[in-house]
């Protein structure tokens, strides 16, 4: 499980994250740079025990699906598995490895080849409605949030005072 996301730009549409320092192996990072693809998969309530659980050091050959109780859900457009048990789903393709050498850690920037949600949490506008698809938060690396909406904002201008959308 990464919770460090950072969007980076719609157009195209990049995303990037943060993997703790490789000096010791890590797995996802690996497999990103194997394949050139990675997914990323909302966590619901019902599975944020076994999407947390996921971020232990399992064995290269040990499936962390396996082991925690996620199913693999494998889609055409990407060789990397989603989590079938989850909603709102990216498929991913790698762009670029950026060491960051104030910390070791390494960034890892991504496009956002395909979104996969249901359809009845997409608004008629194209907003996408994660409280309806069951998404929860996280904040820092071990306390989880469930969502609720405050309200959508016009686009912010100099002259205007936002309006609810």
């Amino acid at each position: 499980i990464f919770n460090s996301l950072i969007p980076l730009g719609a157009m195209p549409p990049l995303i990037g994250f943060i993997v703790r320092p490789d000096s010791v192996e890590r797995h996802t990072l690996q497999n990103i740079l194997e394949t050139h693809a990675f997914t990323v998969n909302h966590v619901k309530e019902e599975f944020y025990k076994q999407a947390h659980q996921t971020s232990a050091r399992y064995a290269e050959h040990e499936s962390e699906f396996e082991k925690v109780g996620l199913t693999e859900d494998y889609k055409a457009d990407c060789v990397a598995p989603f989590v079938k048990e989850s909603l709102v789903k990216f498929s991913i393709d790698f762009i670029e490895r950026i060491n960051l050498s104030i910390n070791k850690t390494v960034m890892i920037i991504g496009k956002i080849k395909n979104i996969h949600l249901p359809a009845d949490c997409v608004r008629q506008d194209g907003f996408a409605d994660l409280e309806k698809a069951g998404s929860i938060a996280v904040s820092g690396l071990d306390s989880y949030y469930t969502t609720r909406p405050i309200a959508r904002l016009s686009y912010a201008k100099q002259d205007q005072i936002p309006s609810e959308i």
